[in-house]
């Protein structure tokens, strides 16, 4: 594991373990390039992010941690920020971070990764919100605000897969990434879900790399042992796939490294 973009802290309010866990564990796999990209404040869905009046405190928690650690390892600020529309905040975007990565974890209200509301997917057509899920991911990459496309088929999270196939469902939204000249991550978390798998899939995947749509790799840990697990999995499955190169950030510049 040599870059990791996307890890959390206790601030969102479904993580455990200190910063500092967090870091040792990545120095501990050898990471070189380690963000931090907690959830950002929004008025929804408040219990499971930080507050606006918490974003100095985390800026200042992961800056400190930078200093801290700089002669082992680089630690990188960013933002993961949910795409919601009517709730994202420029009071997120305008931070001096190193990059934002953009994810769909809603449609309309409905929070579709929490499990207290898996109820909800007997009352959908599985292929309509599968539709309604790219056109939320289109709509971010049009927007221009963000850096990466977070777990790009997190939809399957409880395994409630599409009939049609999924590489028709998603090519408009792949397409706009592209356009937008965003990365799209390769997120190991899916490994420890039900879906069992990281996001997004190899069929994807493959898409991704014809569109010569650039990578970034995160754990997307809530825990200090969840930092790096199974991103060696995902590193081969990237360079098997064709790809010998992930991006990483600074002051939101985007520069390439080989892996």
């Amino acid at each position: 594991m040599k870059v990791d973009l996307h890890n959390h802290t206790t601030l969102c309010n479904h993580a455990t373990g200190e910063i500092d866990e967090y870091i040792k564990q990545a120095i501990k796999l050898n990471c070189e390039i380690y963000g931090i990209s907690d959830h950002a404040p929004m008025k929804y869905d408040e219990a499971y992010r930080m507050s606006f009046a918490q974003m100095n405190l985390y800026e200042s928690m992961v800056l400190k941690a930078k200093e801290d650690f700089k002669d082992k390892i680089k630690i990188l600020l960013g933002y993961e920020v949910d795409f919601l529309e009517g709730f994202i905040d420029e009071r997120v975007l305008a931070r001096d971070v190193d990059y934002f990565i953009g994810s769909v974890h809603f449609i309309g209200g409905w929070g579709f990764d929490n499990p207290e509301f898996i109820g909800e997917y007997s009352n959908k057509n599985i292929d309509d919100i599968w539709r309604e899920y790219f056109a939320c991911i289109k709509q971010l990459a049009k927007c221009g605000k963000f850096d990466i496309v977070g777990h790009f088929d997190l939809m399957k999270l409880f395994n409630f897969m599409p009939k049609t196939d999924i590489r028709i469902l998603a090519k408009d939204a792949i397409k706009e990434i592209k356009k937008a000249n965003l990365a799209l991550e390769i997120n190991s978390a899916g490994l420890r879900k039900p879906a069992a798998e990281q996001y997004p899939s190899v069929e994807l995947l493959e898409l991704i790399y014809e569109a010569q749509i650039p990578i970034s790799f995160g754990s997307d840990a809530h825990d200090p042992l969840q930092v790096g697990a199974d991103n060696g999995l995902c590193e081969n499955l990237a360079r098997k796939m064709g790809f010998n190169k992930c991006v990483s950030y600074e002051k939101r510049d985007r520069y390439f490294v080989k892996f």
